[in-house]
This record gives C-alpha cells, sequence and structure tokens, in this order.
C-alpha cells in the first residue's frame, strides 16, 4: 500500500554544516514528485532522508520531522532497516552485485532481511518483481548469468526489481537515468508511469524535460549562495510549475538563466 510523505521543519546538517534548511513538504500517495535544481543545491541529500540513508555518513544527522503515512521516521524507537525497507531507493549509476546473478540480484534484499524463501517462493518473486520491472521478457531464458552482464539500462530496471522485490511503499530514485542511453532512459521513464499505481516515487532529476513528463509534482531547490544551505524554493503541481511559477526563481531557472 503506497504512502503519503510529510516533511515540516527539516533542517539536515554534515557536522556543523547546515546542508539543507527547513523544508516544508507534502508528497501525495502513488504519484511522482520531482525534485529540481542547480547542482549542490541538497536535492539528492533530501532525497536521502527520506530512508534515513544520509545517517551512513559520518556526523549527518536532520532536525524536524519526517512522516510516512503518519509514522515518524526518525522516532527513537523506529529501525533504520525497516525504513529502508519499507522505502526502497535506486541510485544513479545501475548497481547490480557484481559476483551475483540477475535471479540472485532480485533476491538480494530479501536475502539481507533474513528472508527464508523456499525456491517456489523465491521463483514467484523473481519473476513478479522482473515483470513489474519490464524486464521479465529480456532476462527469462538466461537468469543464472551475471547481472553485470545486462546493457547500463537494463541493469537500471534490474536495480529497480530488486528494490521492489521487498515490497516497499515508496521508492526514491536519485538521477536514474543519467547514466542511461535515449532509449534506456524512454524505458525507464515508462516504467516509472506504471510503478506510480503501487508505488509513491520521488525522483531527483537535472533533466527538466524529463520532470515535466513524468510526475504530478515539482519541487524546485536552490541556494542563495555557494557554501549556504540549500532551501525548498516552490513546490507545486508540474504544470504550474513550468508554466506559471510561483517565483521568479524557478521561472529562471526553467527557461535556463541560471543553474
Amino acid at each position: 500500500m503506497a504512502k503519503s510523505i510529510d516533511v515540516s521543519d527539516l533542517n539536515i546538517y554534515y557536522g556543523d554544516f547546515l546542508a539543507v534548511e527547513n523544508v516544508n513538504m507534502t508528497v501525495t500517495a502513488r504519484s511522482v514528485t520531482a525534485l529540481i535544481g542547480p547542482s549542490g543545491c541538497g536535492k539528492s541529500t533530501f532525497l536521502r532522508t527520506l530512508n534515513r540513508m544520509h545517517e551512513v555518513i559520518p556526523g549527518a544527522r536532520v532536525q524536524g520531522k519526517v512522516l510516512v503515512d503518519g509514522q515518524s521516521l526518525y522516532d527513537p524507537q523506529v529501525d533504520p532497516v525497516e525504513v529502508r525497507r519499507m522505502v526502497g531507493m535506486v541510485f544513479q549509476r545501475p548497481n547490480p552485485f557484481p559476483t551475483m546473478s540477475i535471479y540472485e540480484n532480485v533476491l538480494a534484499g530479501l536475502r539481507l532481511n533474513n528472508k527464508r524463501l523456499s525456491k517456489s517462493d523465491a521463483d514467484t518473486v523473481v519473476e513478479r518483481s522482473l515483470q513489474g520491472a519490464n524486464l521479465w521478457n529480456e532476462v527469462k531464458e538466461r537468469l543464472n548469468k551475471p547481472g553485470m552482464s545486462l546493457s547500463g539500462g537494463q541493469q537500471q530496471r534490474l536495480c529497480i526489481a530488486r528494490a521492489i522485490a521487498v515490497e516497499p511503499q515508496v521508492l526514491l530514485m536519485d538521477e536514474p537515468c543519467s547514466a542511461l542511453d535515449p532509449i534506456s532512459t524512454s524505458a525507464v521513464e515508462d516504467l516509472i508511469h506504471e510503478l506510480k499505481e503501487q508505488y509513491t516515487i520521488v525522483i531527483v532529476t537535472h533533466n527538466m524535460q524529463q520532470a515535466a513528463r513524468v510526475s504530478e509534482d515539482t519541487a524546485f531547490f536552490n541556494l542563495s549562495a555557494a557554501g549556504k544551505p540549500g532551501r525548498l524554493v516552490e513546490m507545486n503541481p508540474t504544470k504550474k510549475i513550468f508554466s506559471v511559477p510561483d517565483e521568479e526563481a524557478t521561472e529562471a531557472y526553467i527557461s535556463g538563466r541560471f543553474g
């Protein structure tokens, strides 16, 4: 069941450095929200706070609230591993586990969660996840081949299959197409359209056209100067952001006057 995300008064620190300041936003369930803005404005940092991935960096911490369907992700009783199971992540570069087959790559998240699966259950999960990632028909005859034997676009869809195998409610995507050719990018974008029927998706993208194509809502991040914290300038329905944004800075960025 896809979940909504509510972020309030969120400050993100690396040690004493305030990287992202005072973010407030609501991400609608079963939709795609795009995060856009110039490099270094905190988009990916913010994305990683939504499943506590930023905590793997020493000294990283947050103030404020992140609620997924009303449940605080940063409550002291909440296990970060459980958060990352509920909120899956797909990274910028496809990262299949190099020593694993296509089949084992799909199951890697479940194995990490100590899930014991019968062979028939494992087969079912692999087929369902690869179908969900629009990859099954391309790889079903070679499931025992290395994940790294696939093309870049197929590897990225394999990573999406791995993310959805654990049945998360939210999918985070950090520039998932930036390393891909146009045909592979189109395949991943088509897949995002299908996945939003089941998942809440937040995607960081530097590609304005991609944000316009795949998302219902767009959040524009910016920073006032180098070394200053990133901040959320505006969040609105994507059609509005790309036609009549509320903020001049958004208009300037989208029209290519800076960034």
